[in-house]
């Protein structure tokens, strides 16, 4: 199964795999997986990064290649995602959150979060 992963869980995957929820551990370790990150997760890491956010304290380029090395496929932004943003509703205010959603929902693949706001949303997400 394909799962995409929203960037809080990217970032205990790669940097403290302990934070992790069991249930977010048992989809990374089941080889039958598939695991995609988003661009866009990236690109939030490096905005935050930049603007000195404590959670975000990682190069984006380490992220992205070691979540390459370990497997993760990358999700480019598409201009379809960009256009679904539009039929959400309003629950999150979060713009990359609500890109993952959308890719998610356009990809037909689950999205896995432990943010409880992105779990209102229906679709295809798991929520930790």
């Amino acid at each position: 199964m394909n799962y995409l992963f929203d960037t809080h869980l990217l970032l205990w995957a790669a940097a403290t795999p302990a934070r992790l929820p069991p249930r977010a551990r048992g989809i990374l370790e089941d080889g039958e997986n598939d695991i995609l990150f988003s661009v866009g997760s990236i690109w939030e890491v490096a905005i935050k990064n930049g603007l000195g956010r404590d959670d975000f304290q990682v190069e984006p380029a380490l992220l992205r290649m070691a979540l390459l090395d370990a497997g993760y496929r990358e999700l480019p932004i598409s201009g379809g995602h960009v256009t679904a943003l539009g039929n959400l509703p309003p629950i999150h205010r979060d713009p990359f959150d609500r890109l993952f959603i959308a890719q998610a929902m356009v990809e037909g693949i689950a999205l896995v979060t432990a943010d409880p706001v992105i779990g209102r949303y229906s679709g295809p997400i798991i929520r930790l």
